[in-house]
């Protein structure tokens, strides 16, 4: 917070602080971008991150335990540990701790688990640089999640430690210990020397799985966040059980029913699945548009639940949003459809800056070949959302845009979604192109640290945009 003089002489609290909505690793390259933008400002960073993720060793731990999906939580405390090379004093102990916390079990059930069992005796070579300490309080927690994983283990349901992330199954045990996922957060961040101005927040606090259904312009509706991003291979668990077999769903949910984990009897199979397997490069198109997302109960009912109530809180004291690349429909806007959000959003009188950086390619969710996403399809997706957090649904007139988003930042390539700016700035919605970098392949674009952070300041008032064109015109208002 900001301390100003009013009128009367006493000194009130001006809102200053940034929060950046995200997902996990696409936006985890941004990190020291938004880490220089909070310290050049003296301001208070906040992440918020969605916990519907149902895929990868996330799908196996909600499987077995319930709760939130971890996975995208996990990676940005990972990614915010500092590394040697960030600090004054470098320390090989908290660099340890990252590797730990960062580490994957092998992609093989039986190898997997025998480097499990390692870990959990302070056998693995993990655990060389960390002192003792710090060392028997982490253990503390990998043994009471391993023992809840052999007390839950059943005929028909074993936990699969393929491919399982030591910092989700550590942030698991805390959470079950403290009966509170915000308490493991701040125990991982505390051990691992997050730094203290940063905060990460679920986007729902909560110690259920909550998941969303996307509808499709064709009325198809997919259900499961791994579906809708990411569809994945049958895993060996599903093979045994014969779900690549063409059965009736209502056979399905009766097979399910007789396997003993963390879901309700009756709920619905596709949310009940291993999604250990699945690709991220190798996606089809979908079949139509993504026109909305929603959560839904176990059941597949539609549900409002409410933000975490810290989420609402960082709004309030924020100066500016920002909106991050990642996927839109399972990164974003989960987080945005949250009852509190969009009313924080859209009402504030503190919150001058709300800026999309666009994605730097298309994928999945926003590129079927036929109608790819333009820059103006983002804003109004993220505006819809907004406003169906408020109770208003459909989408909002061409002049309630702004409410949502301020300002585009975006970079041009093969791929890129096309950005009319003229369209944009007609709705006083200022747009900023700054240089990029071609990815190894150059089939996509990546952004530029320094150009980005030129961008960043300059909405955000520490420098004149006019000047801000110091590294090979790295930064174009478009005004």
């Amino acid at each position: 917070m900001t301390v100003t003089a009013s009128s009367s002489g006493t000194s009130t609290p001006r809102p200053s602080g940034i929060v950046v909505f995200s997902g996990g690793s696409a936006a985890n390259s941004l990190v020291d971008v938004f880490k220089h933008l909070a310290q050049s400002k003296s301001c208070p960073l906040s992440y918020v991150i969605p916990i519907s993720d149902n895929g990868g060793s996330s799908s196996e731990l909600i499987r077995v335990f319930g709760g939130p999906g971890i996975g995208d939580v996990r990676s940005r405390l990972v990614r915010l540990i500092p590394s040697d090379e960030e600090e004054e004093h470098p320390n090989s102990e908290r660099s340890a701790i990252k590797a730990l916390f960062n580490h994957r079990l092998a992609s093989d059930g039986p190898t997997a688990r025998h480097e499990w069992l390692d870990i959990v005796e302070a056998r693995h070579a993990l655990w060389k640089n960390i002192p003792s300490s710090q060392k028997e309080l982490i253990r503390s927690f990998l043994n009471l999640i391993n023992l809840e994983i052999v007390k839950r283990a059943r005929p028909s349901s074993v936990f699969d430690f393929s491919s399982a992330s030591v910092g989700n199954l550590f942030l698991t045990g805390a959470r079950l210990f403290s009966g509170s996922f915000e308490s493991a957060i701040y125990l991982f961040s505390s051990i691992s020397g997050v730094p203290s101005n940063v905060e990460v927040l679920p986007a729902i606090n909560s110690n259920f799985s909550h998941h969303i259904s996307a509808g499709l312009a064709n009325g198809t509706v997919i259900t499961g966040q791994n579906s809708i991003s990411h569809p994945s291979v049958p895993t060996a668990l599903s093979q045994a059980r014969g779900d690549d077999l063409p059965i009736s769903p209502t056979a399905e949910a009766e097979a399910q029913d007789h396997i003993e984990d963390a879901n309700l009897p009756g709920s619905l199979p596709t949310l009940r699945k291993q999604y250990i397997n699945f690709s991220k490069t190798e996606e089809e198109d979908l079949p139509a548009r993504i026109e909305r997302i929603w959560y839904i109960n176990p059941y597949g009912q539609e549900i409002r639940p409410p933000a975490n109530p810290r989420v609402v809180q960082a709004l309030d004291g924020a100066s500016c949003v920002v909106y991050s690349i990642g996927s839109l429909y399972t990164s974003i806007i989960p987080s945005l459809i949250l009852r509190g959000v969009g009313q924080a959003i859209a009402t504030s009188l503190t919150l001058r800056h709300k800026v999309l950086i666009l994605n730097g390619s298309l994928d999945r969710e926003t590129g079927p070949s036929s109608t790819p996403f333009t820059a103006m399809d983002f804003v109004a997706a993220i505006a819809r959302a907004g406003a169906e957090s408020r109770g208003l649904y459909g989408q909002p007139e061409p002049r309630e845009l702004r409410r949502y988003v301020t300002h585009v930042v975006y970079v041009e390539g093969q791929g890129s979604p096309k950005v009319d700016r003229e369209a944009l700035l007609h709705l006083g919605i200022e747009t900023v192109r700054i240089y990029g970098r071609k990815t190894t392949d150059g089939r996509a674009v990546r952004y530029d640290e320094k150009a980005l952070i030129q961008a960043l300041e300059a909405i955000l008032g520490k420098r004149d945009a006019r000047h801000a064109r110091t590294r090979r015109m790295t930064v174009d208002t478009g005004s």
